[in-house]
């Protein structure tokens, strides 16, 4: 689930807007190949992607829940559609503020993908739409996030036209690499990250079983192929084997459809617009889960999967419907991963992380069919249900703050509401809700689980906040700056984002540093903070000609900035102290 919630930072390029006065770092060409197309068929393209000398830009998948990925999207049109869109294989580059490698484009690349034109498209010059998102960085210093708007013409001819194929060598050579490509694109398994993020999947999908929409189905369940009722025949390990595959299958098929929907959920995820949607559909559906209303399936779709079959094809089709059935408690849960997984965009990705969490839900009831016996070792489901069913209510609750979080420019709100959210849910939990009350040792259970949650959000909260000592900083104030000047007091101004990933690492690490804050004390600290565009900043940016964050300027105590101390790239303390010094000299 951490990785669901990395995925947020993803959001915030909605508010980096293209501020800085300086060229695009990547330049689009559309490469076609032929001279003219026939309406009803279906071409290849290249896209030849130019990143500026010393640039990278990220990969198209995300690495690490800090990283904007490079997304490629067009327009909808019902006469042209660009569909397939293959980048090359990334190449993996260590950058000091990172603690591990990342995937990024250098220089040149070439992104392939097939043009759909309808059978009804007219002879003419057709023209799509579509942009290119990105984030480029060095590897010392970032640039915001840009978006750079293409358009693709294509000369559509009558059907007996005969026409030319072009650049043939160059789609040869990049059919070949991808094709490679592809062949090496399910090896996930020996990537780190990939393997925490099934682990994490692997137990939600276990934790589902808790729910009470599943829990007091596992009795029937287990007794139904476990041939207690005489109606089932067979070896038991089969029909639990069965009952795996359709639950695997049911679910495989959303996770495919998510991956499948990539690009166009990877264009409206950069929306603010789209996060408060999401953190309102999750706090609803957390509402629902405190009885303030309930979800239901259609009367007709619950009748047909509540039906039983007999034999083999009675055990798969359980499995086929348990989706259907325990929609109400984990349609949440399923939300959230269908969300993850549409913005990575790889059907392959999306087809294991839903088998994935199919396996989390159906292995304990496999296990207790096999072994029959042990059913009967279960608790029986009563209050302590409900008490989970709460949980699950503060889970989405907490989901929906996160998802909204990084809406909040002031980095103190963000800990604050979760704080608030953990102390709410602490007490309600342990001491408001009356589920299990006439059961002591339940009633122990939620006391102790409410203060744990609780200390846990306070050490979070202490944590953050211990972190946050650092070097003070004043928001850009003009007539503060001018103050100064008069005063004789030295500047810092920094020029600081969100999305600036080195910005981040000097914040934990150079000003936090107990001799640099010190330090600091004889200056004017002051702050633009980038993550949001401001009206003003453009002028100012141009003024100080600032390319790329991070940029440190010092101002004299003539108001004068000393340009050799500049600072526009990660540095680290000795090097900060080192320029402090020479200043105050």
């Amino acid at each position: 689930m951490k990785k669901f919630y990395y995925l947020s930072l993803f959001f915030i390029i909605a508010f980096a807007a293209p501020c800085f006065a300086s060229a695009p770092t990547v330049t689009v060409k559309v490469i076609q190949s032929s001279d003219g197309y026939h309406a009803g068929e279906t071409y290849p393209i290249l896209l030849r992607l130019t990143i500026l000398d010393n640039w990278f830009i990220h990969s198209d998948s995300k690495g690490s829940g800090e990283i904007i990925p490079t997304v490629l999207t067009f327009e909808d049109s019902s006469n042209i559609k660009v569909s397939d869109i293959k980048f090359p294989s990334p190449q993996k580059k260590k950058f000091d503020y990172l603690s591990e490698p990342i995937n990024v484009f250098p220089g040149e690349i070439l992104v392939m993908a097939n043009v759909v034109f309808s059978k009804d498209l007219p002879p003419g010059n057709q023209i799509i739409k579509g942009s290119l998102s990105y984030q480029a960085c060095t590897y010392n210093a970032c640039r915001p996030p840009e978006t750079v708007v293409l358009e693709c013409a294509f000369n559509v001819v009558p059907g007996e036209t005969v026409i030319k194929e072009i650049n043939k060598e160059l789609f040869a050579k990049t059919t070949s690499v991808q094709d490679k490509v592809s062949e090496t694109s399910s090896s996930y398994g020996a990537g780190k990250g990939l393997l925490i993020t099934l682990a994490l999947i692997f137990l939600g999908g276990l934790a589902l079983n808790l729910s009470p929409c599943i829990y007091p189905m596992i009795p029937i369940t287990v007794s139904y192929f476990g041939g207690r009722s005489g109606r089932v025949k067979g070896d038991i390990l089969i029909h639990a084997v069965l009952y795996l595959v359709g639950l695997s299958v049911t679910n495989s098929v959303m996770g495919v459809v998510a991956a499948l929907s990539g690009n166009m959920m990877g264009a409206l995820l950069q929306l603010p617009v789209t996060l408060i949607i999401i953190a309102v559909i999750l706090i609803l559906l957390g509402l629902s889960f405190f009885d303030l209303w309930e979800i239901r399936i259609p009367s007709g779709l619950n009748r047909i999967a509540s039906k039983n079959y007999g034999g083999y094809f009675g055990t798969l089709f359980m499995g086929l419907t348990l989706g259907v059935i325990a929609a109400p408690c984990i349609g949440p849960f399923i939300l959230g991963l269908f969300t993850y997984v549409g913005q990575k965009g790889d059907p392959f990705f999306g087809f294991l992380c839903f088998f994935i969490l199919s396996l989390g839900m159906g292995l304990p009831v496999c296990i207790l069919a096999v072994f029959s016996g042990a059913v009967e070792k279960l608790p029986l489901s009563g209050d302590w249900m409900m008490w989970i069913r709460k949980l699950m209510g503060w889970v989405m609750i907490g989901m929906a703050a996160y998802m909204i979080s990084p809406l909040f420019s002031e980095s103190v709100v963000k800990p604050v509401l979760f704080l608030a959210i953990g102390l709410a849910a602490g007490i309600h939990l342990g001491w408001i809700n009356k589920a299990g009350h006439s059961r002591v040792r339940f009633v122990y259970i939620k006391k102790i689980a409410g203060v744990l949650i609780i200390l846990l959000n306070i050490a979070y909260f202490y944590s953050f906040y211990s972190s946050s000592e650092g070097v003070r900083w004043t928001p850009y104030d003009e007539a503060i700056l001018t103050k100064a000047s008069q005063e004789g007091r030295p500047v810092i101004l920094d020029f600081y984002a969100d999305w600036c990933l080195p910005c981040r690492s000097l914040d934990k690490t150079v000003f936090k540093d107990a001799e640099v804050v010190k330090m600091s004390e004889n200056f004017l600290m002051m702050r633009l903070d980038l993550t949001k565009q401001q009206p003003f900043q453009e002028k100012i940016l141009k003024e100080y000609q600032v390319v790329g964050v991070p940029t440190i300027v010092f101002i004299g105590k003539d108001g004068k900035e000393e340009k050799k101390l500049r600072v526009e790239s990660k540095v680290g303390k000795d090097e900060f102290l080192s320029a402090m010094k020479q200043m105050l000299k």
